[in-house]
């Protein structure tokens, strides 16, 4: 691995792609003992792609454990159902790794340093014998590679999800990975549905795909789910009838989380080209303390996706985190699906936010406190400049924002 990884760019052409994708299938069939991490407080998308990506692994019949810290969500425990009745092991919290790991896969990260690992796993990644590979589909701004050079699959996609999907519909062609494998061959209905997952959750149900190609997958993987619907799903998976059911599931929230999303929306305001809620310390403090950071996390995510459509261009949450967690102001950045005039990549570069990253509907970023002496004050002037960008790159400025 890179001492120094340089700023995640696309792959330049589809060749490199296809030579990526042949190095990390060879590197499935000839490997045993993968670990798979994501990002720290995962989201839909990155649990349905090590979901996803296990499932890849697993009918090689290879050994497979997926390290997550913490509760997941219950909208999308069927995954994990997934993988308890495919002979993937969940390593949870501090748990003793398995030995014999060969291989460590982070997936739908953006840098390292958000990495959700245990300091067993941080071992076993320091390892110059382990491979380290990576799916991801975060680039520019800040982010980093993880993976050893030759095994990044990191390219210009709707989801991490996406991108496992592609591996694998690649690996479906060669007849020593595709051919007659029990249980349906590579793409069988649980991989299907894991990677449809990701697809939709970070697509809003394919309302923010943006280029054919991400189109073309979500109308591939939901076809291939359709057709295998017949088939018998695993005890616990879950099963769905229609992509609309997995969708259901992933936005519906539990009687807490509807709780904490009505309280954060309490405080919601509007701008021009932006709606959006700013908590306080004691807001924070009062949420965290009744819910939790995981749930505090999430429900940020599905309040700027609210504020964002209501508005129609722009929705932002941002907050202070709780004193005991960190000393960083979050910023959470979504686009409207029907407002196509901005990548909020480009916001990040405006607002010079070094500490952020995302994709062109979706970023997170953050501001060290020292550098706010009043919080609210400093996010209101982030808001007004965000509204100024949306506003100039609404009227065919969009080269201002770079000024």
């Amino acid at each position: 691995m890179d001492t120094n990884p340089a700023t995640k760019t696309d792959i330049s052409s589809i060749a490199e792609k296809n030579r990526i994708a042949k190095r990390m299938a060879e590197a499935l069939n000839q490997r045993d003992g993968f670990l798979l991490i994501g990002h720290r407080n995962p989201d839909e998308d990155c649990v349905a792609a090590m979901v996803a990506f296990g499932l890849l692994a697993s009918k090689l019949n290879k050994a497979v454990s997926i390290y997550i810290r913490g509760n997941v969500h219950e909208q999308f425990s069927y995954l994990l159902n997934i993988c308890t009745y495919n002979a993937i092991a969940i390593i949870r919290d501090d748990d003793a790794i398995p030995a014999g790991i060969q291989a460590v896969v982070a997936l739908d990260t953006p840098k390292p340093e958000m990495l959700e690992m245990s300091e067993g796993a941080r071992k076993i990644v320091a390892d110059p014998e382990v491979l380290k590979m990576e799916v991801d589909h975060h680039l520019g701004a800040d982010s980093a590679y993880f993976g050893d050079q030759g095994y990044r699959l990191v390219a210009a996609s709707s989801s991490a999800s996406e991108l496992v999907g592609y591996l694998a519909l690649k690996m479906d062609e060669d007849p020593r990975y595709g051919s007659g494998e029990a249980g349906g061959g590579l793409l069988a209905r649980n991989f299907v549905l894991a990677v449809l997952t990701g697809i939709i959750a970070d697509s809003r149900m394919g309302k923010y795909l943006k280029t054919k190609r991400e189109r073309w997958f979500y109308e591939r993987f939901s076809s291939l789910f359709d057709r295998l619907l017949a088939q018998k799903t695993a005890v616990g998976s879950g099963n769905f009838t229609s992509k609309e059911e997995v969708f259901e599931a992933i936005v519906t929230l539990s009687a807490e989380e509807e709780e904490c999303f009505r309280r954060m929306m309490a405080g919601r305001a509007r701008l021009p080209s932006l709606e959006y809620v700013i908590l306080s310390e004691a807001e924070v403090a009062a949420l965290h303390d009744e819910y939790g950071e995981d749930i505090l996390t999430s429900i940020a995510k599905a309040v700027a996706d609210a504020l964002a459509e209501d508005s129609g261009r722009l929705g932002l949450v941002a907050y202070p985190d709780h004193s005991s967690v960190s000393d960083l102001l979050q910023f959470r950045l979504r686009r409207s699906h029907a407002f196509r005039d901005l990548d909020l990549r480009d916001v990040l570069v405006a607002l010079s936010a070094a500490n952020g990253g995302g994709h062109p509907g979706a970023v997170g970023f953050r501001f060290e406190k020292s550098m706010a002496a009043d919080s609210r004050a400093f996010a209101l002037d982030i808001a007004a400049r965000i509204d100024a960008i949306a506003g100039q790159a609404h009227s065919g400025l969009a080269g201002a924002i770079r000024a």
